[in-house]
């Protein structure tokens, strides 16, 4: 039986439930294997997988490939690698739908969480086979896709209805945990991969997942108590209202595709660039190219104090943005993040290498972006989602991150045949467009958004 949860007036983990910090923590090493693992993932198949000696002994490979470019013509090894690496990215999104199925009708999200840990820890200790490489990925996937929005699903239940802005806190530092491990994965990862091999990288990354599990499991007793079961004799249909609820829910996530595209590029075509146009020495040494993944995690680190404190300087004078605010707030950061790379891409285009400070104002302003919007749309599913379908719902808005990270697999093909100015100048186009739908539905979304009893949610 599951242990029963701590009371909601638990206010001991900097003004928030206790469970908070287990959650966060659970998903900061979480993460921290995830994009340790992500952050070798592209290179380690363009410089070791896939050399003549190696690439032949994949299981499963050459059929995988030859499904590939029959949808998209022929490959080079590095676009091909860079649609693995986007559907891989991209499908750890779209699982989520299927995670959140299986805690709303079966499982409920606590027993659903532990099947994931436990099969991405399975699938890291694949990882050290070459042998076993989409074996491994394809663990990875479904692993991720049981435990993340079943996570962030518990994140939400331990507020109530009419705490917007302390529910949209909490997942602004649920995100730091999480970006916690996004700054230590890859950094630690690309050092052990460096000096010592891929497969050591990789190892790192599977005793990280078996941390976070243990974590999880020390921490159930302050976890809210499964949806599935409060509801267990709740069999009443959804109402026309939650059906209208619904449908505002999926706008939201089908406008959140291109951004998230736009976004994720930092990790594709952005490492592309590093690797290939970038100044990485640094006192002597040169920074492993895999390593900067760390610095979006370092700067979703970095932000988060001063924007809460933005934020709260807004709340005492009734100017803070409303969820949807801030949602469209984030969109136009992430497009100005494109617009500035056209300075240093022309540069590229012209033969030159950059400074690496350049990536990393992209990264800062990406990192800006998604703590603006990433964080708000997880406490608006949590709190407007109708009960009966939380982890559901929740689940289809990882789904808009499996497609804008599935695009931006595709999206970078075009690196190799236009200009690199004129590639982050559609970028920025990309996620305009979401900007302008955003503020169009505003309004309306807040009204239908609003709590009862609840003077404004927009």
């Amino acid at each position: 039986m599951d242990p029963a949860p701590a009371s909601r007036d638990d206010n001991s983990f900097f003004g928030h439930p206790k469970g908070l910090a287990y959650l966060a923590f659970t998903e900061a090493w979480e993460r921290f294997s995830f994009y340790g693992m992500s952050g070798l993932l592209l290179l380690y198949m363009i410089q070791h997988l896939f050399t003549p000696e190696i690439m032949g002994g994949v299981l499963g490979l050459g059929q995988f490939r030859a499904a590939v470019e029959w949808v998209t013509g022929p490959l080079s090894d590095q676009a091909f690698a860079a649609q693995i690496y986007g559907l891989y990215s991209g499908l750890v999104y779209f699982t989520p739908v299927f995670g959140g199925l299986l805690a709303d009708r079966l499982l409920g999200q606590r027993r659903t969480v532990l099947l994931g840990a436990a099969m991405m820890s399975l699938g890291h200790l694949l990882m050290a086979s070459e042998a076993a490489f989409l074996a491994a990925l394809v663990l990875l996937v479904i692993g991720s896709g049981l435990l993340k929005g079943n996570i962030s699903v518990q994140v939400g239940q331990m507020y109530g209805p009419h705490e917007e802005g302390r529910r949209t806190r909490a997942f602004v530092i649920f995100s730091a945990g999480i970006n916690a491990g996004g700054l230590l994965g890859p950094a630690v990862c690309a050092v052990l991969a460096q000096y010592w091999g891929w497969h050591v990288g990789f190892a790192a990354a599977g005793v990280m997942m078996l941390v976070a599990m243990g974590i999880y499991m020390a921490g159930r007793r302050h976890l809210p108590p499964d949806v599935a079961r409060v509801r267990d004799a709740a069999t009443a249909p959804l109402t026309a209202h939650e059906w209208k609820v619904i449908a505002g829910l999926l706008l939201v996530s089908l406008v959140a595709v291109l951004p998230a595209a736009v976004y994720n590029q930092e990790f594709i075509a952005g490492i592309l660039l590093i690797e290939e146009s970038v100044d990485r020495g640094l006192f002597g040494w040169t920074v492993p190219t895999s390593a900067f993944n760390s610095f979006d995690g370092l700067f979703c680190i970095l932000l988060v104090p001063p924007l809460l404190m933005l934020w709260r300087w807004q709340a005492t004078r009734g100017r803070e943005p409303g969820e949807l605010g801030k949602i469209t707030i984030g969109y136009l950061i992430t497009a100005v993040a494109q617009l500035v790379m056209l300075l240093p891409a022309s540069r590229v285009d012209a033969g030159q290498q950059i400074h690496m400070l350049w990536p990393l104002l992209l990264f800062a302003l990406n990192a800006l972006g998604f703590l603006y919007y990433w964080p708000t749309v997880l406490a608006l599913f949590s709190r407007v989602a109708p009960a009966a379908v939380t982890s559901t719902m929740m689940g289809m808005l990882f789904f808009s991150t499996f497609l804008g990270n599935v695009l931006s697999g595709a999206f970078t093909a075009w690196w190799e045949t236009m200009s690199h100015a004129r590639f982050f100048w559609l970028h920025a186009l990309l996620a305009l467009g979401p900007f302008v739908l955003a503020l169009l539905t505003l309004r309306p979304l807040q009204r239908l958004f609003a709590a009862p009893g609840s003077p404004r949610s927009g």
